[in-house]
């Protein structure tokens, strides 16, 4: 009987012992399982975060693509519109400038062909002047705007020059180069008194009208001479001689 008993409170205990263990691994069990299910949600959840995530950059990315391209495309028409609207308003300025061009080209020939035709009816009337003053003036020639006159008989510088003022002109004045050569092509052969002295100061040439000398044409060593005061003119230029010696002379009287 009392072995009886002493099995049953072994199985009962061995039971018992077996009950705990069921239940502490059931814990376990339970405990792995709460431990782990919670991992696998947080991958779950994180995951598709990130998914959000990267979905929502995406779609961000795409509106300020599309922004782009609209500001790009709206920048594009708006410079080919300037772009148009320049051109256009240069092509007309460049109509308008090539109109003006033709008209001043018309109006520049037209000018010319003026000036040519009053070049020619003033020499025309020169020509007619000067047949007038030939005519008026017996000996006198003509020759840029000015009539000369060559004597015949000689007379000394100061009364050369009385003679050319009695006449309302003067001892000839020689300008320029054609001046000269026009006298020396025409008259070369005679020395011809001309408006040109030294009387006033030695070395100090002016011509009658106070000018001073600028274009000259001394011949070979001329000047000379402090005593000879007054100029002559020939073939092979000029020469100064005394005033008091006796010669031919050529006045000038401006038209």
């Amino acid at each position: 009987m009392g072995e009886i008993i002493y099995d049953n409170v072994v199985s009962t205990e061995s039971e018992g012992m077996n009950r705990e263990r069921i239940e502490m691994m059931v814990d376990i069990y339970d405990c792995a399982d709460s431990v782990r299910e919670p991992d696998f949600k947080t991958e779950t959840n994180t995951h598709q975060q990130h998914q959000r995530t990267v979905t929502v950059c995406l779609v961000l990315l795409c509106v300020l693509l599309l922004t782009a391209v609209i500001v790009l495309c709206v920048l594009i028409n708006t410079n080919n519109y300037q772009f148009n609207i320049k051109t256009k308003n240069l092509t007309e300025e460049r109509d308008q400038l090539l109109t003006n061009n033709t008209n001043l080209t018309k109006e520049r020939d037209d000018l010319i062909a003026k000036y040519k035709n009053i070049t020619k009816l003033n020499e025309h009337l020169n020509q007619e002047k000067c047949k007038l003053w030939t005519q008026l003036y017996d000996g006198w020639i003509y020759y840029q705007s000015s009539l000369y006159f060559i004597s015949s008989e000689q007379k000394t510088w100061t009364e050369s020059r009385s003679y050319c003022r009695e006449r309302g002109a003067d001892l000839t004045i020689i300008n320029n180069k054609e001046e000269q050569d026009f006298i020396k092509n025409n008259y070369g052969n005679d020395k011809l008194w001309i408006g040109l002295t030294d009387i006033d100061e030695e070395g100090r040439w002016k011509w009658v009208d106070n000018s001073t000398l600028i274009s000259k044409f001394w011949g070979p060593g001329e000047p000379n001479g402090k005593t000879e005061d007054c100029v002559l003119s020939h073939k092979s230029g000029w020469a100064d001689y005394p005033c008091t010696s006796p010669f031919k002379w050529i006045c000038e009287r401006a038209l």
